[in-house]
């Protein structure tokens, strides 16, 4: 089975590293910089869905993480927007 699939990734700076998370699959990877980073999310995307289909659940995770399968593909949830909000906490 061959799968292409188009996912949003937010890429974060944490120190001296840079994080890419795809909320779609959730999952993330790291690396020394951007490009590093991106290349390590692309190996572990792969290794998400080599070990999603090899335990034969493909179908159950994707569903259950909000994605659809339309005409035999399957498409994430859509991203509507990715704002900053300020949250006020009255810490005790």
């Amino acid at each position: 089975m061959n799968l292409n699939v188009q996912v949003p990734v937010s890429i974060f700076r944490e120190g001296k590293h840079y994080i890419a998370y795809t909320p779609v699959l959730d999952v993330s990877a790291s690396g020394k910089d951007y490009t590093q980073a991106i290349k390590r999310f692309h190996e572990v995307v792969v290794i998400f869905f080599e070990e999603v289909m090899k335990k034969g659940a493909l179908k159950e995770v994707l569903t259950n993480l909000g994605w659809r399968e339309i005409k035999k593909q399957w498409k994430p949830p859509m991203l509507i927007a990715q704002e900053s909000q300020r949250i006020e906490l009255a810490i005790k």
